[in-house]
């Protein structure tokens, strides 16, 4: 009994092919088909082409992940590659030819008989995709859809900016009081140094008669005053009962500068 000639699948769209266009890759289970099929045909010369088909397709769901992956791989560089290739295509001149084409026949379909016979009028002509017909529909799904995106996208843009807005003004709060906190420490050291510059001139108008470091008889000036200070520390510290008339004068001095 003869086979009967099996037809494109219900409901399955077939894949356009462009006119010198990348020829478009196969799945890794057809590749696996490719290359089992002639072995089984001369293993069985008189099975049917559907048996042969179904057979495979059993043996297929057989094998393991581990050896269906190289069919796999392989199916997915040509994909890549094709993807590659499909992109440089859809730059050059023939591609654009082609949608042209393609698209002077689909508005010449969804005409009326009479306007496809050239009774067009001047209104109609300006419209690139005539409405209500299939392409108009997608159109305005893809219009659609891209404005979802869109103001989806603005959005959480708002969202990033009221978030963003949030975090500055926190920011210059911060800042506004470490300014504040700056300006009052400098404050406070000017008037330390300030401080320091008026007991520094007391005490070198103070302590000249009495005041003599030991051993070396020097006075301080403002210039000198710190290492005056470092070696009178160092002379009263090593021997304090000796210089014990020292250290009077130096109190003595200390609780005049205080006043």
């Amino acid at each position: 009994q003869p086979v009967k000639k099996r037809g494109w699948p219900k409901g399955k769209k077939r894949k356009k092919i462009l006119p010198n266009g990348p020829k478009a890759p196969v799945t890794g289970y057809v590749r696996f088909l490719n290359e089992r099929r002639e072995q089984i045909r001369t293993q069985h010369p008189d099975l049917p082409f559907p048996e042969i088909t179904k057979m495979l397709g059993a043996e297929w769901s057989k094998l393991q992940l581990s050896e269906k992956q190289r069919y796999l791989d392989e199916a997915e560089r040509e994909k890549q590659q094709y993807m590659k290739e499909l992109r440089e295509y859809q730059q050059s001149e023939a591609y654009k030819m082609c949608t042209e084409k393609i698209q002077e026949k689909k508005i010449k379909k969804a005409l009326p008989p009479i306007l496809q016979a050239g009774e067009c009028s001047d209104t109609f002509s300006t419209f690139d995709v005539p409405i209500f017909t299939e392409e108009f529909l997608d159109q305005n799904k893809a219009r659609e859809a891209e404005l979802r995106r869109l103001r989806k996208m603005n959005t959480e843009f708002e969202e990033q900016n009221a978030i963003l807005q949030k975090h500055t003004e926190s920011m210059n709060c911060a800042k506004e009081k470490l300014e504040q906190e700056l300006a009052q420490e400098e404050r406070q050291t000017l008037a330390l140094q300030q401080q320091l510059h008026v007991h520094g001139q007391g005490w070198v108008g103070t302590c000249s008669p009495g005041c003599h470091l030991p051993g070396t008889g020097e006075t301080p000036t403002l210039s000198t005053l710190d290492f005056y200070m470092a070696k009178l520390h160092s002379a009263i510290e090593s021997n304090p009962l000796q210089h014990e008339p020292l250290v009077l004068r130096v109190k003595e001095i200390l609780s005049r500068i205080a006043r």
